[in-house]
């Protein structure tokens, strides 16, 4: 991809509004980290009003984390509404493997057709039918054991899927994308990962679904990079990699970004 930086300077002068509907561990820092970006965060999850905020809203990201009855209604409402207001939506289908009750929210949520779909390996492979090691929210099968499933999901929703680990694999299900950026400290922060989906919904507000989430992850890790330089162990990090969102521009991403085509 050339001028990955492009695609940040076109979300930081959106500025769009992204709906989150998340767990909550990951609220307050999912929120810093999209103001820190340059995006407007909102965490609204009641029944009461989840739709008619969605229908405020210019992304929305789903992370079904703590997921509830109540929260699961709220999630398909919110999509409902940006699957049908053509908007951009992203899923984060948090240990799916784990549960029958998380398989069946998701296949549900699957139906309203995620813009993007974020998770680790085995999170990929469970969501597409496939056996996977994973535990929880823990990935124990590596990224290169889930390309071909994340091809297959993407084919079938008509999204992207990308498969987050030391290299990310990121595809519509004709084109991919590798994306080395990141380092080791930045799975020793709660949710980074979850607050991820956040960033890639932001970016796609306005932009092509495939090249956006690319940039989006590249940015994401080139942050982590970044904050790792001075820091001396998480507790750093995690302040460290808000400052680096924050600063980093988009010839910085250009720059850093690294991405291969797969």
């Amino acid at each position: 991809m050339n001028d990955t930086g492009q695609y940040l300077h076109q979300m930081r002068a959106t500025a769009p509004l992204v709906h989150n509907i998340t767990n909550y561990v990951a609220m307050n820092i999912m929120a810093n980290v999209l103001l820190a970006a340059g995006a407007s965060p909102a965490m609204v999850h009641a029944r009461e009003e989840v739709a008619e905020f969605a229908g405020l809203s210019q992304a929305l990201s789903v992370n079904i984390g703590t997921l509830d009855a109540p929260w699961a209604e709220a999630m398909e409402m919110a999509a409902a509404v940006m699957a049908g207001a053509g908007r951009p939506w992203v899923l984060d289908p948090v240990g799916v493997g784990a549960t029958r009750y998380r398989q069946e929210v998701c296949a549900r949520l699957l139906h309203l057709r995620p813009s993007v779909i974020r998770g680790n390996a085995s999170e990929v492979l469970a969501l597409a039918g496939l056996g996977a090691k994973g535990r929880g929210a823990d990935a124990a099968d590596p990224v290169e054991a889930a390309e071909a499933a994340a091809r297959d999901l993407a084919r079938a929703t008509g999204g992207v899927v990308a498969v987050s680990g030391a290299v990310d694999y990121i595809t519509d299900g004709t084109a991919a994308y590798r994306v080395a950026n990141g380092h080791d400290l930045m799975p020793r922060v709660t949710a980074l990962g979850c607050s991820l989906n956040g960033v890639i919904a932001a970016f796609l507000v306005g932009q092509a679904a495939l090249p956006a989430t690319v940039a989006a992850m590249a940015y994401y890790g080139l942050a982590g990079e970044i904050a790792a330089q001075g820091a001396r162990g998480p507790g750093g990090f995690q302040s460290a990699f808000l400052d680096a969102l924050y600063t980093i521009t988009p010839e910085d991403l250009s720059a850093g970004a690294r991405i291969t085509q797969a």
